[in-house]
């Protein structure tokens, strides 16, 4: 355990650039949702996931047209690039030679002498290699012994294949070990951190549509994050990624983890609020989506909670009856009418961020 940042400690890799493991920042991915041999749609969405914050990306590779298309996504975006595969072990090889930063595989239905050939190219051209341990496709040998995709099976399959990389002398390795179970995934993950310093890659797999899936991700993605556990993650939602980011760094900041972009806090409203902060708040999210400056902002319903909630923040607003407290840094700028609440708030926070720019 670091004493300093309470992380474990693990070895550091360099993944297309990107510092992971050994005291570097936990890092924010996703994977596209696009067909990687449509490199206009791809290269479209890898750079709005860019603009939302995602630090490195990851690509499903279904086929040969889809690893030779990485080649021309690569020169077009501005984030390391992790090819996806299963199965055919000769899809890894071609994106490789594509320009892939790294490899996904998923030991459980790749044979061993196509792990061997991934192992070698992938050493001799100095990439990652990431073991993705699957609770759905766990190889069937350790599937019986176990009686299911236990913690301790995922456990085993991701030790079984770090020893097999390490003998082929691959030692750019991380790995991640998940399930849709949010307790499977956790108890495997702190199992795992116990016996090896390679960095971990985080995820709850399979975890629904948003509101599931930032459910389960603040558990499990979050629970280990405050064990000190954890290099990388991704919050998995079903249908667009770009709703992976905003998760992700919201489970970030509210550990005090990263602090990237707005922190937004409210009020549950009651029966003593008199303005529409509902609305307020889904109007200033959405102004405020893709920005990276840390501000905390707080926008409350009443004169109970408000000031003291506002005086907290960077920036902040308490309302009354179609009016509100300006507060700045703990101190009251002005009141304000409730038609101006966005416009005037909007352009004070965009001076706090042009001054932490500068």
């Amino acid at each position: 355990m670091d004493v300093v940042t309470g992380r474990r400690k693990t070895r550091r890799i360099d993944l297309g650039g990107v510092p992971i493991g050994g005291g570097a920042p936990v890092i924010v991915q996703s994977m596209t949702s696009s067909d990687t041999r449509d490199v206009v749609a791809t290269v479209e969405q890898v750079l709005a996931l860019e603009e939302a914050g995602c630090e490195i990306i990851r690509v499903a590779v279904p086929d040969e047209p889809a690893a030779a298309a990485i080649r021309e996504i690569k020169e077009r975006i501005h984030i390391p690039l992790i090819a996806d595969i299963h199965f055919n072990h000769r899809l890894a090889l071609l994106a490789l030679h594509a320009g892939a930063d790294a490899i996904r595989i998923n030991p459980g239905n790749i044979s061993q002498e196509g792990i061997r050939g991934i192992a070698a190219l992938a050493k001799e051209k100095r990439k990652v290699i990431r073991i993705g341990i699957n609770a759905g496709s766990l190889e069937q040998d350790i599937l019986a012994r176990h009686g299911g995709p236990t913690a301790e099976a995922l456990v085993e399959s991701a030790l079984k294949n770090l020893i097999l990389l390490e003998e082929m002398g691959c030692h750019a390795l991380k790995l991640s070990l998940k399930s849709s179970s949010v307790s499977t995934t956790i108890a495997a993950y702190r199992a795992i951190s116990e016996k090896t310093d390679y960095p971990l890659h985080l995820g709850v797999t399979e975890a629904g549509t948003l509101l599931q899936a930032a459910i389960k991700s603040a558990i499990g993605i979050g629970a280990l994050l405050y064990d000190g556990i954890g290099d990388t993650i991704r919050v998995s939602v079903t249908g667009d990624p770009l709703e992976e980011i905003g998760v992700a760094f919201g489970i970030l900041r509210a550990l005090d983890i990263r602090r990237v972009g707005p922190e937004i806090i409210s009020c549950p409203t009651c029966g003593r609020c008199e303005i529409g902060l509902a609305a307020l708040v889904e109007r200033v999210e959405g102004e405020l989506k893709g920005m990276k400056t840390p501000l905390k902002i707080a926008l409350m319903g009443c004169v109970v909670n408000g000031p003291g909630e506002a005086a907290e923040a960077d920036i902040g607003i308490a309302g009354g009856r179609g009016v509100g407290l300006l507060f700045k840094k703990g101190e009251i700028v002005r009141k304000i009418k409730e038609e101006d609440f966005v416009p005037v708030l909007l352009q004070e926070i965009r001076k706090l961020a042009s001054a932490d720019r500068e």
